[in-house]
């Protein structure tokens, strides 16, 4: 049976006739919670993987860290992985090692933004931009870089501008028109405010589209973005932001309450698909376990 390389999986995804969900997770041990419970791809947050080095999402993190967290990341699932790029961690020239290091590291896509470095998250104040031309020539030398290595692998070209400084609808919608027209295979309008920009987002461009949802009230459904031409619910903090939550109201509960809090906790957990030592075998320990039967000698 010939397998389908996760680079072409996530393509045919994104090119699919319907919406499909794109978890965000900062770590393999999420990517592969995310594989375990059925979904079709993953997402590695640049945010949380800031997050997880111990930084802001204010540009901190270099372009070796983020690709060594994303090749854990791939490594861990066989699921297709589209990574957060950041910038590209440079100009154009930069942008080639980018592309390539990621191709190398087992990923299947990126996606890369038009702001200026240092960048910041796409939801805090103070965003700029980058030239429209020299965005443009980050992206082609993006597809360059890929066409050497791998064609099949995703560049996604993030637009900021719907709120950067001096930005707004109609400059994000200018550049996602020139991204797409650069050869960008999916365009990321990011901060849309309402389903009418998206509407008009969808209207400009053609091709995959992918956004985030935050900044509407209320979320849209999957049956409202899929409906709107979207081609991915995506959602960046999915795998992490519930763990995060639910670790600090435990370790609160824990300060206040010591074991009564922890056995409390196991007692509720009793059962559960990771309680105490199946994280284990979510993790290969029965794999290895084979490994060691096939390989080591008897006594070991």
């Amino acid at each position: 049976m010939t397998t389908i390389r996760p680079t072409t999986r996530l393509k045919q995804l994104f090119q699919g006739p319907r919406l499909f969900v794109l978890p965000g997770v900062s770590n393999a041990l999420q990517a592969r919670m995310v594989e375990a419970l059925g979904f079709e791809a993953v997402y590695m947050s640049g945010g949380l993987t800031s997050a997880q080095y111990g930084f802001p999402d204010v540009g901190l993190t270099t372009m070796t860290e983020v690709v060594a967290n994303a090749g854990y990341v791939a490594a861990a699932t066989s699921l297709p992985v589209l990574s957060d790029a950041d910038t590209g961690y440079g100009n154009a020239i930069n942008v080639r090692r980018t592309v390539q290091a990621f191709i190398r590291a087992g990923v299947a896509g990126v996606h890369i933004e038009d702001q200026l470095a240092p960048k910041r998250c796409g939801f805090v104040s103070g965003k700029q931009l980058i030239p429209l031309e020299e965005a443009v020539g980050k992206y082609r030398a993006a597809l360059d870089a890929r066409d050497e290595l791998d064609p099949d692998f995703v560049i996604v070209a993030r637009t900021d501008a719907r709120t950067a400084a001096g930005g707004g609808l109609e400059e994000a919608l200018r550049r996602a028109v020139a991204y797409k027209a650069a050869g960008a295979d999916v365009i990321y309008v990011e901060g849309p405010q309402s389903l009418d920009e998206l509407r008009l987002a969808r209207a400009a461009v053609s091709g995959p589209l992918m956004c985030t949802g935050s900044a509407m009230e209320p979320h849209p459904s999957l049956e409202e973005l899929e409906a709107h031409g979207v081609s991915v619910g995506f959602f960046p903090g999915l795998a992490s932001e519930p763990g995060v939550l639910a670790s600090w109201d435990f370790l609160a509960d824990f300060k206040k309450r010591g074991m009564d809090a922890l056995r409390e906790f196991r007692a509720r957990t009793k059962g559960h698909p990771l309680s105490r030592f199946k994280l284990n075998d979510l993790m290969g320990t029965p794999q290895i376990r084979a490994m060691e039967e096939k390989y080591l000698p008897p006594e070991e």
